[in-house]
């Protein structure tokens, strides 16, 4: 495990220690939970960026599925004759 050392702001400081009592947990804990939701954040608005230019990508080639196609493939969720996905 690497050691990182760190300075915190104050207004970042006092709250810290309040929850580590409230929580009775160590400010490391609390540090790695909150860096490691931070990075899942990032992974995640990644990934999002990325599926929004495919999604641009499939508009600029006009592959695109029209609303009523969609909302009857929604209507037909949990009905024993569910039509599949539609596709472009």
């Amino acid at each position: 495990m690497g050691v990182t050392s760190i300075r915190l702001n104050p207004d970042i400081e006092k709250p810290l220690a309040d929850l580590t009592q409230q929580l009775d947990r160590s400010k490391n804990y609390l540090i790695n939970q909150a860096v490691a939701e931070f990075i899942s954040r990032q992974a995640m608005e990644k990934q999002r960026w990325q599926d929004t230019l495919e999604a641009l990508e499939s508009v600029k080639n006009n592959q695109l599925i029209d609303a009523k196609s969609v909302e009857k493939w929604m209507d037909s969720w949990g009905s024993e004759d569910e039509l599949p996905t539609p596709t472009p």
